[in-house]
């Protein structure tokens, strides 16, 4: 469901946005994966609220900035919380990469 719910949001961006791994042709595309989920709320032991801690992945072989500041803004639209990122250059690829981690909790 979470899944669901990145693809969904990030859709407006135009971009190829698919869970871990992207086998395609774009130069400028976007990975995500959930790194930590957890129950964060419970009543009468049973989980009402689960957390996700997920990492989207911004990769361009250009400036990525204006595609981050989008990204931010789609998932904090619906909810999520940026908790940290970072800029990233992969030599081996050439691509210039962004990684931009969020909470989200979601109701059961």
């Amino acid at each position: 469901m979470i899944n669901k719910l990145i693809i969904d949001t990030l859709q407006p961006l135009g971009i190829p946005v698919y869970f871990q791994r992207y086998d395609g042709n774009e130069d400028t595309y976007i990975t995500f994966f959930t790194y930590n989920e957890q129950g964060e709320l419970f009543a009468d032991d049973i989980e009402i609220q689960t957390g996700f801690n997920v990492q989207i992945d911004i990769w361009s072989k250009g400036n990525y900035m204006n595609i981050a500041d989008q990204t931010r803004e789609l998932l904090e639209n619906v909810g999520f919380k940026r908790t940290s990122s970072i800029d990233l250059y992969e030599e081996d690829t050439g691509l210039y990469h962004k990684g931009i981690r969020f909470f989200y909790a979601q109701n059961n």
